[in-house]
């Protein structure tokens, strides 16, 4: 039988594992979130700009 134990102390992860989640953590990439956000705004912004043009 396989002793889990024993595999997980001998696992270590590949470097190139550990270089990709670098460059993706520390790339400052625009999600979905990000869109969302700046849409959101840019309607709060025209929403205020029409109402001080009705005043």
């Amino acid at each position: 039988m396989i002793n889990f134990e024993e595999e997980l102390k001998k696992f270590h992860p590949s470097l190139e594992i550990d270089e990709a989640e670098d460059v993706i953590i520390n790339h400052n990439m625009t999600d979905f979130t990000d869109i969302l956000v700046d849409m959101v705004k840019e309607q709060e912004k025209e929403m205020a700009d029409a109402a001080g043009k009705k005043e």
